[in-house]
């Protein structure tokens, strides 16, 4: 891990590949053979959501402007495309909107096939070996508001404040106030779309944070559960080690994964579990995830993991959700039974979250620990299953 820390990472970079090949070494010195696979990927979230935001503003600039009727058509029009651009950019889609308009460039995910060759079910274990950009919008002082003065509010809370839907309400308020003759609305829209603006300007300007929480962490996670499928062999069941890049571009990497693999994979037969943050203090088994829409993993894989969790004596936290988004997402919307172990702080979000202090030196280590004892414990419980 001190390793892969040591150099950055972002999405779709060299170093994302110098930390695939290193990945992939390590896997086959642990007797399961990796190929190292290259996808394509945009490699960034706030040019995209930038850009969607910018065609909101310039549309509804001109309806604020001038009051004709032609006015206010593309003021809604252009509000109506920044909006329905940030939704296909958030929402584990086909990204369709940043593959039309914007360059691409390789990135590279990590494919090792482990436990039972033989086996007709398969678990799909997946980490991501990409790095964030940070961003003032990141800083841990933010995420400690709620827990100083708003404590019992922020006790009940089952999920962070959804900061998504900022992003997307600049050019739904656009449309809204174009198409209404709504000064005050239209105003509001544009003031917000050009926040966030500024704020993904300042994202991608930021430097690439080291990542242990996220995600070497899981990486490490990965790593172990190879080795202790090489030392106690598994029956009846195939796994899949998987290490995505261009994660923190919104999953494009395991969207590549899916383009390749999903064909040959059935629905019925897969499972997926999604390892995101394992370094934080409190182990906890994520209910559901979603930028703009949350949506829950199955019942039946939640309650799996949960019993994994005891039966490895470690407590894992129950009954929050992210407003953020894991590769989950994509191997969840494509109809396949998913969930996901992760960890946070007493913020309720991700220890260190897109912050320079995400260090391997600021890592709860005993929870990296125990989440190589609940993975070992599921995928043991998956196989007896069969």
């Amino acid at each position: 891990m001190h390793e892969l820390a040591a150099f950055e990472r972002p999405s779709a970079s060299p170093g994302e590949r110098r930390a695939a090949q290193w990945i992939a070494e390590r896997l086959g010195e642990l007797g399961w053979p990796a190929v190292v696979e290259q996808e394509s990927a945009h490699g960034g979230y706030w040019w995209p959501l930038g850009l969607a935001n910018a065609i909101a503003l310039a549309g509804g600039a001109v309806a604020a402007r001038k009051r004709g009727g032609l006015a206010r058509l593309l003021g809604a029009l252009a509000g109506a495309a920044g909006a329905a651009a940030v939704w296909d950019d958030v929402s584990g889609g086909e990204l369709r909107f940043r593959r039309a308009l914007l360059r691409h460039r390789p990135t590279w995910n990590v494919v090792a096939q482990a436990g039972d060759h033989e086996a007709e079910r398969t678990v799909i274990v997946v980490a991501h070996h990409d790095a964030a950009h940070s961003g003032l919008v990141f800083h841990p002082a933010l995420g400690r508001i709620g827990p100083r003065f708003v404590p019992r509010l922020h006790a009940r809370a089952r999920h962070t404040l959804p900061i998504m839907h900022a992003v997307w309400g600049g050019p739904l308020m656009v449309l809204g106030g174009s198409a209404l003759g709504a000064g005050k609305l239209l105003r509001a829209g544009l003031a917000l779309s050009l926040g966030t603006i500024a704020v993904m300007a300042d994202i991608g300007l930021r430097q690439v944070v080291p990542g242990a929480n996220d995600n070497l962490s899981a990486v490490a996670v990965l790593l172990a559960v190879a080795e202790r499928l090489r030392e106690q062999p598994l029956a009846g069941l195939r796994v899949l080690l998987v290490s995505t890049g261009s994660e923190e571009s919104f999953m494009e990497g395991m969207q590549g994964f899916a383009r390749r693999h999903f064909p040959q994979l059935d629905p019925a037969r897969t499972e997926v579990l999604c390892l995101e943050c394992l370094g934080g203090p409190t182990m906890i088994v994520l209910e559901g995830e979603g930028m703009l829409l949350i949506r829950d993993y199955p019942i039946h894989m939640r309650e799996e993991l949960a019993a994994a969790a005891a039966e490895a004596g470690v407590d894992a936290q129950r009954g929050l959700r992210t407003v953020a988004a894991t590769d989950g997402l994509i191997s969840m919307r494509a109809g396949y039974p998913t969930v996901t172990l992760a960890s946070i702080d007493e913020t309720k979000l991700p220890l260190n979250y897109h912050w320079p202090s995400d260090t391997p030196e600021a890592l709860h280590w005993r929870t990296t620990e125990q989440a190589i004892a609940v993975c070992d414990r599921f995928l043991r419980r998956r196989a007896a299953a069969g």
